[in-house]
């Protein structure tokens, strides 16, 4: 049979050298492995907002794919879709195909940060998250001005001057997590014993932003698995994990941070190592695959990521032990993204919440759509980020809970913020906490 000539059949597309530089491009396979059927297309918050092609999964996979063919430059589109993305990996839930959207996306974001010139303006606001978030002595001194600054809100003068901040400086204000000093500056002890017959020792990061700003939460889980029979390891010295500069594409300092946070816990006689924060959850699970090609953290960065697990997964995983008493309130659980889709832990959450006696669990519609944290996305895309809060806010109310919980500091700020105070907004652990204490509900 002769093809006709001009035909796609008869002729290879003349493919000019890759837009992307030779460390870590997407991988062909990966790439193909999308068969552009759509099942992604619902689960996509940008494609919800704006019903844009090139703002949903397989849109970027296209814009992938003619990357890698030196078809695109980085510049321009492509950058501007790609940043458009949250990386809250519905999509990887929602595709039948298998489509590893999560893999290729980690694999482009690091080559815009190499490869792109941000605009000064844009580099800056990103260069000084950076210089703040993932230190936590630095987020301590941020808290100083941050607890005055709260108690000058109330002024009407200070709250009209806030209103007239621009976008992104403006969604920071509005995203300030409630600062006590006293939170702030607290800390773990470094050994806290199982309470009776001992089940296991576990090591806890305690994040960043979570131990400065949430330090209750950390608190609230070493209590609990102190409860159910653990003995818990906080390390003082341990740093930041390095997700939030990894999802951002910040990939030589996120890895380093990454080696750091290996070494200080692999030196532990720890059995597993707890994450009560999603997105630290995600990224120290997947840091065997981020050095698979680094020989001589490879098999270093496996062993830590199979020792990592949420405290959903720990609590779970026995029959709850410590008593609980009754806690009779209607509860909304919001799925962080980070935990339901990159470490699909959703079943674990809600029997943690079950073990509860009296308590009303619910579920959210729209459950699988982000919130629009995802990191550091609400900062640097407030518009997309405000849209999806207001959405998830009104969700939230529709199912009229007396109080709402998610495993993610992101998703407690991004939340609080559109559902104004009117709710109390805790980790799951807190409720867990308050049960076995047999002590009020608390409000944050």
């Amino acid at each position: 049979m002769t093809t006709p000539a001009g035909s796609a059949e008869s002729t290879t597309p003349q493919q000019g050298p890759s837009a992307f530089d030779p460390h870590r491009p997407p991988e062909r396979e990966l790439l193909d492995d999308c068969v552009h059927c759509g099942f992604c297309l619902p689960t996509c918050p940008t494609y919800q907002l704006w019903g844009e092609e090139m703002d949903s999964p397989r849109g970027r996979i296209l814009l992938m794919d003619l990357a890698q063919k030196g078809e695109i430059p980085l510049e321009g589109p492509f950058t501007q879709h790609i940043d458009a993305c949250l990386g809250c990996m519905a999509c990887v839930t929602a595709c039948p195909s298998g489509v590893q959207y999560d893999k290729l996306l980690e694999s482009v974001r690091p080559q815009i940060e190499r490869n792109v010139e941000r605009t000064k303006a844009d580099a800056l606001f990103r260069n000084a998250i950076f210089a703040l978030f993932p230190y936590k002595r630095r987020l301590k001194a941020a808290a100083l001005p941050g607890a005055l600054y709260q108690k000058l809100r109330t002024v009407p003068a200070i709250r009209k001057l806030a209103a007239t901040l621009p976008g992104r400086l403006a969604a920071m204000e509005s995203l300030l997590p409630p600062v006590t000093l006293r939170e702030a500056f607290a800390t773990l002890p470094e050994h806290t014993p199982a309470i009776g017959e001992r089940r296991g020792r576990v090591a806890l990061l305690t994040g960043c932003v979570q131990d400065v700003f949430f330090h209750r939460v950390n608190e609230a889980t070493v209590r609990v698995l102190s409860a159910e029979g653990y003995d818990v390891l906080a390390p003082k010295d341990q740093q930041c994990c390095g997700a939030l500069e990894l999802h951002s594409g910040r990939e030589e300092s996120a890895l380093g941070r990454a080696r750091r946070t290996i070494a200080r816990f692999e030196a532990l006689d720890v059995d597993t190592i707890v994450t009560n924060v999603a997105g630290c959850g995600s990224s120290m699970k997947d840091y065997g695959h981020l050095m698979s090609d680094d020989a001589a953290w490879a098999g270093r960065a496996q062993a830590f990521s199979a020792r990592v697990r949420d405290v959903h997964e720990v609590l779970a995983d026995l029959e709850p032990r410590a008593p609980r008493s009754p806690v009779d309130a209607r509860v909304a659980y919001h799925d962080a993204c980070h935990l339901g889709h990159a470490q699909q832990v959703r079943a674990q959450p809600r029997a943690v919440l079950r073990s509860i006696p009296e308590l009303d669990l619910v579920d959210i519609p729209e459950a699988d759509l982000c919130c629009g944290s995802a990191g550091i996305y609400n900062m640097i895309m407030p518009e997309a980020a405000d849209e999806l809060g207001k959405r998830k806010a009104d969700n939230v109310r529709s199912v009229r809970p007396d109080v709402i919980v998610t495993a993610n500091p992101g998703c407690l700020l991004q939340i609080g913020k559109h559902i104004e105070g009117s709710l109390p907004l805790l980790h799951p652990v807190q409720l867990l906490d308050a049960s076995i204490r047999n002590v009020p509900v608390p409000r944050t």
